[in-house]
């Protein structure tokens, strides 16, 4: 085949070069759209942006009664300027499809995604009974999140119970010893089994469950990802927690982020009840998009301030850090 001899021709390639590179300043100095060629055709470029979510815990944690209520939080987060709601099953007072709907319903009056659904569970037990009630669980969980279409969960392994409180964990920076007479990787065998288990309702009901660091055997990055990489199903990632590494948290952060599909932004305004942490968000950005983050980063109050003042400092401190 022979080519056009405007393909051809170096000095009309070079013009027409030109004229792209003239057709990208003005866009880019009149607010426009800059566009690029892409495969012989023209397409815009890249203008993406963050989204930021808010998780019901912010309002609710530390039991402020008072805002519990999931609509008070889906109407004040629209309010806000959010784009999205992350819900905490424990926050949930009713579990009827009736209300499943309305939360949906609230959520698209109000212009917001329902981007997650933060979820309890623990297979970190010898009693089996205990693993299956916490695998018919987090199933059970998995049909809720599908009724109100959100389309990911967080999910945990659980921990040993060796502390007692959770007062007692975090004392011991959430280090705490493996049950007597058992090994640690019997725990990570009970974990592997129980969220296998849930794959088959995860890809039937099209939600993708995130492992969070979230103590237990959850604790360190190498062991999320070992019960994530053994398990190697595209309905099981993770869920990055910025506050859940106390020690080093950026580069194991980053250990888990090629799987990320929900940020949780810790801030702590006013101190945080066990520990606070002062992040670098901007570092956090910075690492998220050299992974190739496109997820909601949902923000996770943890302070002691007055949430109606805290959450919308949160989401300008996030902004503002992410846009930099």
């Amino acid at each position: 085949m022979t080519l056009p001899a405007s393909i051809v021709d170096p000095a009309v390639f070079r013009t027409r070069r030109a004229v792209l590179a003239n057709a990208l300043a003005v866009g880019c100095t009149s607010g426009l759209v800059p566009q690029v060629a892409v495969g012989g055709t023209v397409a815009p470029a890249s203008t993406k942006r963050t989204r930021f979510a808010v998780s019901t815990y912010s309002f609710w944690q530390f039991n402020r009664e008072d805002l519990r209520d999931i609509f008070q939080c889906l109407d004040l987060a629209a309010e806000w300027g959010f784009d999205g709601v992350e819900i905490l099953h424990r926050q949930m007072t009713d579990e009827s499809n009736a209300t499943l709907q309305k939360i949906k319903q609230r959520a698209f009056i109000n212009g917001l995604d329902l981007c997650g659904f933060s979820t309890h569970q623990g297979w970190v037990s010898p009693d089996a009974e205990t693993r299956r009630k916490n695998t018919e669980h987090t199933i059970h969980c998995i049909e809720l999140s599908y009724a109100m279409g959100i389309p990911t969960m967080r999910v945990n392994t659980g921990r040993w119970g060796t502390s007692g409180s959770f007062d007692e964990l975090m004392k011991n920076r959430g280090i705490e010893p493996v049950l007597p007479g058992y090994t640690e990787q019997q725990g990570f065998d009970w974990v592997i089994e129980g969220l296998t288990q849930c794959l088959a309702a995860a890809e039937r009901c099209g939600v993708t469950l995130g492992l969070e660091n979230h103590w237990g055997l959850g604790r360190t990055p190498e062991g999320v990802m070992k019960i994530v990489k053994a398990i190697n199903s595209p309905w099981l990632k993770t869920t990055l927690d910025t506050g859940n590494f106390l020690e080093d948290p950026y580069d194991r952060l980053e250990l888990m982020a090629d799987d990320a599909v929900l940020v949780q932004a810790k801030t702590y305004y006013g101190g945080g009840l066990w520990y606070s942490l002062d992040l670098d968000y901007r570092r956090i950005a910075a690492m998220l998009q050299r992974h190739r983050f496109g997820g909601y980063v949902s923000l996770e109050f943890e302070g002691k301030d007055d949430p109606r003042t805290a959450i919308p400092r949160s989401l300008q401190m996030l902004q503002e850090a992410f846009s930099a």
